[in-house]
């Protein structure tokens, strides 16, 4: 190749790992001609390549000497095309997250291992809730009321796709039923072969062998991103639950026949072997590389016999109704055996049970530094997660209805005609969203509030340093913090939509107000007109996003965040990147770092701080001590120890400080990063907190006269002054500690 390319991985290496929306290899090299030496097109490591030859420029890269060298990964998560099927998978997400908020005090193992079962049981409910949702729509408000004889699609209004059933097949329910089965079984389809994909590419990346333990960090544990086996052991299960509620959505009007019967039982029992299979102890038990996984074996048959069993009795039951089943009733809506309402009620009693048991181990756990919502954002996540999966899924219900007839309340009076009627309680759940708008309201103003407190408190300590300029930069500072409110927004707006709930569950049972009349009513209509909406916005959303990289970078934000975790209880939700990610760094910190005189620098920004505190604590001793670690824009303190402080605690941190000699840089303008040891005082020592954090000014203090400069916000570090001073420190730090 012409020009000139350092490629030697002897000396010291400047290794940058972006954060967030996958900031491309050129920018963070800040080089125009980035070439991969390292990896794929899906995960690489760059270089900067001169086209004219070697140069003479003083941080250039010289051979044996010096590199600079940037890893991206952002086409695990912000790339790819299946980000726009993504957005629909967000509460498999939540419950993910969920799992590794759960506090872990001392002596409280028995419990939490209890609500480790309960939270897969949990994903497994939400699994079947959307599920559920997309069978109704097809199976119930298609197969068996609109192309029922004389209904909304035997019309010559209707489409032509479907309105041929209700020609061939109007009086017979069981043939419909088969082929609207379809629907919902290519959504089962394409998420169990999403998974796998994922699964094959991510989770089965091999750790580096002879891997380091330390003692007491949950972080610097090999196994957390080692979850191979588990994951596909809980995607057979979550599979197999699918398809058995398909099965049992056909098979259950036509009960009264012995045929009919013998399919509903069949389908239940693996719905309830579904179940319990998923709180079965070992069945997302992870091990480290390499480390006997007892019983292990054993549980992986069994769920591929589940996932097998499932398969075969949908099959036979489809066919069974294409052939015609007897026994059906005359009823407006699909006749169902009452598993909708066990999941409902299994699901509120899991709510309970993981409110109390959460709350009994963040009492434990006290004195562990920050915690968001009190300890107790393990069960605000599953509710939040619930919340969505039902929104998602009665936004299908309601634009089904919408599309094809007329929505209705199953006690209307009057004609069938155009109508197509959803149970009372989807109403009522419809009615909520106009009081959870109204939330939403009154949390904007409590922020605003809160932002305008803030800056007024600010300004008068920085009007020495930006003097008239002072109240446009407390402004900025006050809207970036308002961050660290995120646990009180979402304690709010979770008690209003608990109150919500509380309440139209109470006007239901008794009767007190009809769903589809007065006040009421107005508020269901509007709330299925929004969840409508807001399914179609996604679907929009994810279409554009399909061929449009730049949007589906900004997408990919959200996963970026929340897939750093792994598939622990839920194995459909978006893949986990750092389970391929924190191998492959380990492997080229261990491959940059193999003899005294090397020494590799590991800069990660935003989400790149957190990957690259999580490789430190799994490197051995002997690697740890020629690699030093610089982090900017940093949520290791403010999101992730406050949110998961099992993982990013005082103990993890004090860990990391301890490993390698660290700098922090942080702004206040910032609204992800942070100090990470510590609260800030903006007008006290720039190194008043510890060694490790040094703050930035963001906007650059003018001189008297000039206008303001540029706020950057959470972005640019790597050019600020104050990141070349801590690079040129750290290559001449010496270890602290063990």
């Amino acid at each position: 190749m012409d020009g000139f390319l350092d490629t030697s991985t002897n000396g010291m290496t400047e290794l940058r790992v972006h954060g967030v929306s996958g900031t491309p290899p050129g920018e963070m090299l800040n080089h125009p001609h980035p070439l991969l030496v390292a990896g794929d097109g899906t995960t690489g490591f760059y270089r900067r390549w001169w086209p004219a030859g070697r140069p003479e420029t003083e941080d250039a890269d010289v051979p044996g000497e010096r590199h600079r060298e940037a890893y991206a990964w952002a086409g695990l998560t912000s790339g790819g095309r299946t980000i726009a099927l993504w957005l629909l998978l967000l509460p498999f997400a939540l419950a993910n997250l969920a799992y590794f908020m759960l506090p872990r005090p001392e002596g409280g193992r028995p419990v939490r291992r209890a609500l480790e079962a309960a939270q897969r049981l949990f994903a497994l409910l939400l699994t079947g809730t959307l599920v559920a949702a997309v069978t109704r729509a097809s199976v119930d408000l298609i197969g068996w009321q609109c192309t029922a004889a004389g209904r909304a699609c035997a019309y010559a209004t209707a489409p032509g796709w479907v309105r041929w059933m209700a020609e061939l097949w109007g009086a017979e329910h069981s043939r419909r039923l088969a082929v609207t089965a379809l629907v919902p079984l290519a959504v089962v389809v394409v998420l169990w072969v999403v998974g796998r994909r994922t699964w094959q590419r991510d989770e089965r990346t091999a750790m580096p062998p002879d891997g380091f333990e330390r003692p007491g960090v949950l972080l610097a544990r090999p196994r957390l991103w080692h979850g191979d086996e588990p994951v596909r052991r809980l995607r057979a299960v979550h599979v197999a639950f699918a398809l058995g509620w398909i099965g049992l959505a056909v098979a259950a009007p036509f009960t009264r026949s012995g045929l009919g019967l013998v399919l509903a039982v069949a389908n239940a029992v693996v719905l309830v072997a579904a179940v319990l299979a998923v709180v079965a102890p070992g069945v997302a038990r992870r091990v480290d590389p390499g480390a006997d996984d007892p019983g292990g074996a054993v549980l992986s048959r069994v769920c591929a016999a589940l996932e097998a069993a499932g398969a075969a009795v949908l099959a036979v039951t489809l066919v069974a109704a294409a052939a015609g089943l007897p026994g059906a009733s005359g009823s407006r809506q699909l006749p169902g055996v009452g598993a909708g309402t066990v999941q409902f009620v299994l699901t509120l009693g899991l709510v309970a049970f993981t409110l109390a048991g959460t709350w009994w181990l963040a009492r434990r756990d006290r004195g562990t530094g920050p915690r968001a919502l009190g300890g107790l954002a393990s069960w605000f996540a599953l509710l939040v997660a619930a919340a969505v999966a039902n929104a998602l899924g009665l936004g299908v219900m309601f634009w089904t209805a919408s599309f094809f007839g007329v929505p209705a309340s199953p006690g209307a009076g009057g004609p069938v005609g155009h109508r197509l009627f959803l149970d009372e309680p989807v109403w009522w759940t419809a009615a909520l969203v106009p009081v959870l708008v109204a939330g939403l309201v009154v949390v904007g103003l409590v922020l605003w509030n809160a932002r305008r407190s803030e800056a007024a408190r600010l300004t008068p300590g920085l009007e020495p340093h930006y003097g008239r300029h002072s109240e446009e930069v407390a402004g900025c500072w006050a809207l970036a913090g308002l961050t660290d409110r995120a646990g009180q927004v979402l304690g709010l707006l979770t008690g209003i939509g608990l109150a919500g709930f509380a309440l139209v569950t109470v006007f239901y049972q008794f009767r007190l107000l009809s769903p589809v009349d007065g006040l009421a009513g107005l508020f269901a209509t509007i709330g299925s007109w929004a969840m409508a909406a807001f399914l179609v916005g996604l679907v929009l959303l994810g279409r554009r996003a399909y061929s449009d990289p730049g949007l589906r970078r900004t997408i990919g934000i959200l996963w970026d965040v929340s897939t750093f975790w792994p598939r622990a209880t839920h194995p459909l939700a978006p893949p986990c990147y750092t389970e391929r990610v924190v191998p492959e760094l380990i492997s080229r910190v261990r491959r940059l770092a193999r003899d005294d005189a090397d020494l590799v620098l590991l800069s990660g920004h935003s989400q790149g701080s957190v990957i690259a505190a999580s490789v430190v604590l799994q490197l051995d001793p002997a690697a740890r001590g020629r690699v030093r670690l610089l982090t900017h824009g940093s949520p290791l303190r403010r999101l992730y120890a406050a949110f998961f402080p099992a993982y990013f605690g005082p103990a993890a941190l004090g860990a990391v400080r301890d490993a390698v000699p660290w700098f922090n840089l942080y702004r206040l303008s910032d609204p992800i990063g942070g100090p990470v040891l510590g609260r800030v005082d903006p007008f006290g020592p720039r190194e008043s907190l510890s060694a490790v954090d040094l703050f930035c000014w963001d906007p650059a203090r003018p001189e008297p006269g000039d206008p303001l400069p540029e706020t950057r916000w959470h972005a640019g570090y790597w050019f600020d002054p104050p990141y070349a001073e801590a690079l040129r420190r750290l290559t001449t730090a010496t270890l602290r500690g063990g």
